[in-house]
């Protein structure tokens, strides 16, 4: 029978550093080791490759430059065979990389002198979001909320009568969490965390703004009261949501 211990350290969240500089690599290990993770490392792609495939871990710590090739082509090929986030963890900061990161696989770059304070919050938002996604694709994807239907794992929001209403990434993740919250208040430092996945800087004021584009697309399905703003708080849905069997 497994021990208390041993039951912690499998339960532990699984992070592979690809890094090929030492110090920087240890730095980073030894900090999320305190904080809780189980940390594997790699220096190069090929040792990554094998080490995502035995160890499938939730989060992957990814240099672009390497001494075996660039990891922009090793986090296309992850896509294949792992579904971990993905932090680009890089010297590299020119505006076209951090687009093509992004673009490619990853989930957030972040670029050296690494803050680990800042890398850590990076981190466990990333973590809590990809938990949340994986419990939404247990379930029933769909929901309806007055005259919108929103399919959370094809990502599309249409009104009942199968007319598609376009949304940004950003507008999406903003009111597919709201409508799954169904009517409970959400403050805007949580949705500041929902949508700053791919949107860089972000703040209260991105998510009133987002909030507004989302009534004026809303509004055209005459349903004002959509998204509802909860007075020093944030907002909530203003309808009631059900998902579909």
């Amino acid at each position: 029978m497994a021990t208390t211990t041993e039951t912690a350290a499998a339960n532990r969240e699984r992070l592979v550093i690809v890094e090929d500089d030492p110090i920087t690599r240890t730095m980073i290990a030894g900090y999320f080791s305190d904080q809780g993770f189980r940390v594997e490392e790699a220096e190069t792609l090929a040792e990554a490759r094998r080490l995502v495939r035995r160890v499938k871990p939730e989060l992957i710590f990814l240099d672009v430059v390497l001494p075996d090739g660039d990891g922009f082509e090793l986090a296309k090929e992850l896509q294949g065979f792992s579904d971990a986030g993905i932090i680009f963890v890089t010297r590299r900061d020119t505006d076209i990389d951090r687009i093509v990161g992004l673009e490619l696989a990853g989930d957030h770059y972040v670029t050296k002198p690494v803050n680990l304070r800042d890398l850590l919050a990076r981190t466990r938002s990333l973590l809590r979001r990809r938990k949340i996604e994986r419990e939404t694709a247990r379930r029933s994807t769909t929901i309806t909320f007055g005259p919108f239907m929103i399919d959370l794992l094809r990502r599309e929001l249409a009104t009942i009568n199968g007319d598609p209403i376009r949304l940004t990434r950003g507008e999406f993740d903003l009111l597919a969490a709201l409508v799954e919250s169904n009517g409970r208040p959400l403050s805007r430092d949580y949705l500041i965390e929902v949508v700053s996945n791919r949107q860089g800087d972000v703040d209260a004021r991105t998510v009133d703004a987002l909030v507004a584009r989302l009534r004026r697309k809303l509004l055209g399905a005459s349903e004002p009261g959509v998204i509802a703003t909860v007075s020093g708080i944030g907002y909530k849905l203003g309808i009631v949501a059900e998902r579909n069997a």
